[in-house]
């Protein structure tokens, strides 16, 4: 029996079989040559004057295209280039940044200049002359974040009317960790456990001044307090059932009934037998990111 339960709220169908022998599924099968062909070209965006780096998967053919932007966790390991790879041979383009201090970009890491740095890329990406040189539809811009970026991706896609859909993954509530900081045990443990996985990979990382940050935020950072922003856009939920960073009923479950109480009625979900970084159940969390992107985004 397959290890996966999906529990969308939308129908998949465009798997190969269902799609016709003519369309190449993108998920699995690389699409016929078109001109201008496929390609990959390193970025730099500017977030409060701080140099970020970035990449951008063109998709063939003339466009414009549907674009992604796909904002990394935290510290960054998991970039779901994988995803980025299916989207674009699906025929979208693809979008992948690093935040002020993480992984060469320039700046001070900080959650709210995660959120600044997306708002920021986002926008650049719809700029007229960023469009044209990438075949980009600006009316077409989605977002799509795991874990820390699953955080920052509902709460820009709450904050950009302009947003078309958001799609989070193992998203992060961060916002909703403040009250358990408040016991001083939890907030030494999680200062340790942040400069552990940023080490190396943030610049200046400091743990405690993270777990300060989520202390003093007093609930801006909490993802449920978009959801009648979103209520009204197609939302895609994804959730690991063996997830011991973001828990499905601390994370997940909260946000998904905050949309539907929110009238939410294009919300999707899916629930996967996978740890946080769904490790093996890529081609599942590829193929529903997809037939979402596709049916609902496009």
């Amino acid at each position: 029996m397959a290890m996966l339960r999906f529990a969308f709220l939308f129908t998949v169908g465009l798997s190969a079989a269902t799609a016709g022998a003519t369309t190449p599924d993108p998920v699995t099968t690389d699409p016929p040559r078109q001109e201008p062909p496929a390609s990959m070209e390193g970025l730099h965006f500017t977030s409060a004057g701080a140099n970020l780096n970035g990449v951008i998967y063109e998709a063939a053919g003339p466009g414009p295209h549907p674009t992604l932007l796909l904002l990394h966790g935290f510290p960054g390991n998991e970039l779901n280039a994988d995803i980025a790879q299916s989207v674009r041979r699906a025929g979208w383009n693809a979008v992948i940044f690093h935040y002020r201090g993480a992984w060469g970009s320039e700046g001070e890491f900080t959650f709210t200049h995660v959120l600044e740095d997306s708002a920021a890329v986002f926008a650049a990406m719809r700029e007229p002359a960023f469009a044209k040189a990438h075949r980009v539809d600006p009316a077409r811009v989605s977002l799509y974040g795991h874990s820390m970026g699953g955080f920052a991706a509902l709460i820009t896609g709450a904050r950009t009317p302009e947003a078309r859909c958001v799609a989070s993954v193992a998203g992060a509530n961060m916002g909703a960790m403040a009250p358990a900081l408040a016991d001083p045990i939890a907030a030494q443990q999680t200062a340790a456990l942040f400069q552990s996985w940023a080490e190396g990979f943030i610049r200046d990382a400091s743990g405690e001044t993270l777990v300060k940050e989520l202390q003093s935020s007093e609930g801006a950072m909490d993802i449920t307090r978009g959801a009648a922003a979103l209520a009204a856009r197609p939302v895609l939920l994804v959730t690991g059932a063996r997830d011991d960073v973001t828990p499905t009923a601390t994370n997940h479950d909260p946000m998904l009934a905050a949309l539907r109480n929110a009238g939410g009625k294009q919300v999707s979900e899916l629930r996967l037998d996978s740890d946080h970084a769904f490790s093996d159940a890529r081609i599942a969390l590829a193929r529903g990111v997809v037939d979402f992107l596709q049916q609902h985004c496009r």
